[in-house]
């Protein structure tokens, strides 16, 4: 039997969806194209089928990560973001977690798609939580950039140094408590995403 084309495209965005979140858990490097495709239901075969190669993959379920972030950050308030992203919770849980936080190390040895894919969702991350809309003042736009961009860097260092360290360390919790009172404390009061 023959897969319409509909069936096609919901078939590569499940396993677009699927190679988001195992790549998340496991890394670039500790996903098979077989294992990755048992996952999402399908034989390995089937593959290249929609995809040029496990690096194409790995461009579009970096791109479908941040989306899916970027949705759900669309109405949050950022303390209440900033307090469950940097807990225990999400801490312990890469799969359903940030992509940033999880792949960034890994995009860095990877190919120039898998990089742009990176750049492009930074950097939609940092227009929407700039909240330049009704700045003016190129200086002050400049200064929210700068001071957006601080806080994902110190906000995902946080993640990546708290999961380095043994799930029992209590130094995992207090690297997590440390940086989420020092990025609350300087955040203005009010503060939306």
């Amino acid at each position: 039997m023959k897969v319409t084309k509909a069936q096609a495209q919901a078939n590569r965005a499940h396993i677009v969806e699927t190679a988001s979140t195992l790549f998340r858990k496991r890394g670039y490097d500790g996903v098979g194209v077989a294992d990755l495709m048992a996952a999402a239901g399908f034989t390995h075969g089937g593959f290249y089928k929609h995809f040029g190669s496990k690096a194409d993959l790995m461009a579009e379920a970096a791109s479908c990560g941040f989306s899916k972030s970027a949705e759900a950050l669309a109405e949050v308030d950022q303390r209440a973001f900033l307090t469950y992203y940097l807990s225990r919770e999400h801490r312990d849980g890469p799969g359903d977690g940030c992509t940033m936080a999880a792949l960034c190390s890994d995009a860095a040895r990877q190919s120039a798609s898998v990089r742009a894919a990176f750049a492009a969702g930074i950097e939609a991350q940092l227009t929407a939580g700039a909240d330049q809309k009704n700045e003016a003042d190129t200086a002050t736009v400049e200064s929210n950039r700068a001071r957006q961009i601080a806080l994902i860097a110190q906000a995902i260092g946080a993640i990546v140094l708290s999961r380095s360290c043994p799930d029992d360390a209590s130094l995992a919790d207090e690297i997590l408590d440390a940086c989420r009172e020092d990025i609350l404390a300087r955040l203005p009061s009010g503060a939306a995403a």
